[in-house]
């Protein structure tokens, strides 16, 4: 049987190999994510991410979720110190076309298909929400994350998570509508 997150953590704190498990079980799910946010810097802030968890296992408080909302929560932190180096390349893909073949490979055929169409005009979308609304739509989008996780993962109340997230969607439904009807 496999041992809990949450009791990994607790050990880690006398016996520090014990941490090396969560590694295994989550670094997938949260490089994926950091991939898709911020391109080849993925593996780098993915190691920041751990490190800072590792750092941080004395001060994790158990809830009824596991632990990935905490370790997301910790990315998303990364990340929002490179909130200006994402909102340029955004803009600089917007511009350029947007072409990064076998980035999302693990994604069906047909919502490979969708985004290549739509890759510029998604990339300029998402450059223009606010960090706060961008960092939801893409914890639900590609991290895969519900509502509870993503409140937790940002330590924000659930109504802030719908909120930001029905703005995400309007502000970037318009921004593709709006190209899609100039064509």
């Amino acid at each position: 049987m496999q041992t809990a997150d949450d009791v990994l953590i607790r050990e880690s704190i006398r016996e520090p190999e014990r941490f090396a498990p969560l590694f295994d079980r989550h670094a997938d799910a949260v490089h994926r994510y950091l991939a898709r946010r911020i391109g080849e810097s993925a593996d780098d802030l993915l190691a920041e991410t751990f490190l800072v968890a590792f750092r941080r296992r004395a001060a994790y408080q158990p809830t009824q979720l596991d632990v990935r909302p905490w370790l997301f929560g910790i990315a998303t932190n990364v990340l929002r110190r490179h909130v200006r180096q994402e909102g340029r390349r955004y803009r600089a893909l917007a511009r350029a076309g947007w072409s990064e073949p076998g980035a999302y490979a693990d994604d069906p055929p047909d919502d490979r298909l969708d985004a290549q169409a739509l890759r510029a005009e998604l990339a300029a979308a998402l450059a223009a929400l606010k960090p706060a609304d961008r960092d939801v739509l893409l914890l639900l989008a590609w991290a895969q994350l519900s509502y509870a996780e993503i409140a937790a993962t940002l330590d924000i109340p659930i109504g802030t998570v719908r909120s930001r997230l029905n703005r995400a969607r309007r502000l970037t439904r318009a921004a593709l509508t709006s190209l899609e009807e100039d064509r």
